[in-house]
């Protein structure tokens, strides 16, 4: 849990879900999740949950045709919280070679957990997608 986090609770009506010593500091909830709900965050996780990947292996690996320079910020983000670790070797040209650290392994788990999560509850969902377009037609003309 990060510096002024005081407990993940069981929401009620009343209650929140994570309770913070001041509603300012937000616990530091919103800086991790800015990092790992961006596009290409998860992704490169994911990919790097299966090993160690050279950059171009990482940039083929990663679903949506990521940019070198895209690819470039993510994992420099990425190894900036301390999720990915950088090795470059001395050869000509140089080898580069991304893996996930210790912390960035811990994540893998709650990636899953959200996949899993979004597997089972997907046709649930998509009806309530459905129903609520339904019932919430979208406006026509000059509105």
């Amino acid at each position: 849990m990060s510096a002024g986090h005081t407990a993940v609770t069981t929401p009620t009506p009343d209650e929140p879900v994570i309770v913070c010593e001041t509603p300012q500091d937000e616990c530091g909830v919103r800086d991790v999740l800015d990092r790992l709900g961006d596009k290409w965050s998860v992704y490169v996780v994911v990919e790097l949950a299966s090993g160690i990947r050279r950059f171009k292996e990482l940039q083929r690996a990663i679903p949506g045709n990521i940019s070198q320079r895209m690819l470039t910020l993510t994992v420099r983000r990425l190894e900036r919280d301390g999720l990915v670790k950088r090795t470059v070797y001395a050869t000509v040209p140089p080898q580069v070679e991304y893996e996930l650290t210790e912390l960035g392994h811990s994540l893998t788990y709650l990636i899953k957990s959200l996949a899993d999560w979004s597997i089972a509850h997907r046709p649930a969902i998509a009806a309530s997608r459905t129903a609520w377009d339904a019932s919430h037609p979208k406006p026509t003309g000059g509105e």
